[in-house]
């Protein structure tokens, strides 16, 4: 595949209550090293304020991380507000404490993959480089 001639831009979100954000910032710190462009939302955003910043910054990816156990009704609220923004194309992943069980149903959500503790910042990169939309 030809490398991309912009860099991929991602917009790292924390949705609903969930107040710890030290593996948000680590990731963001880390696909920055990676040559991604990236966009921290800070914490206890809304759907709506995710989207928003997702539009306004015209990114690839939205990567939500989520410990609060909101996902299964946060996270297909996302990518239907996207959707439903004209954004369709844009990428959307998970990481943090999602329970296997709770997969199957954020991948027909729309959800692209999940990551969980232990994934390192290469196999992220890796993933988006390999699925985000072409440039």
């Amino acid at each position: 595949m030809a490398e991309r001639a912009v860099p991929i831009r991602v917009l790292v979100a924390k949705p609903g209550l969930d107040g710890h954000d030290r593996g948000a910032k680590v990731l963001a710190r880390g696909l920055r090293d990676e040559g991604f462009e990236v966009v921290y939302t800070g914490l206890r955003r809304s759907v709506d304020d995710i989207v928003a910043a997702a539009i306004e910054e015209d990114v690839d990816v939205v990567g939500c991380s989520i410990l609060s156990g909101a996902h299964a009704t946060l996270l297909p609220r996302v990518v239907d507000a996207l959707r439903a923004a004209g954004a369709s194309d844009v990428l959307v992943v998970a990481g943090g404490i999602i329970p296997e069980e709770d997969r199957a149903a954020l991948a027909e959500a729309g959800i692209a993959a999940v990551f969980g503790p232990g994934t390192t910042i290469a196999e992220v990169a890796a993933f988006l480089r390999a699925n985000v939309r072409p440039a």
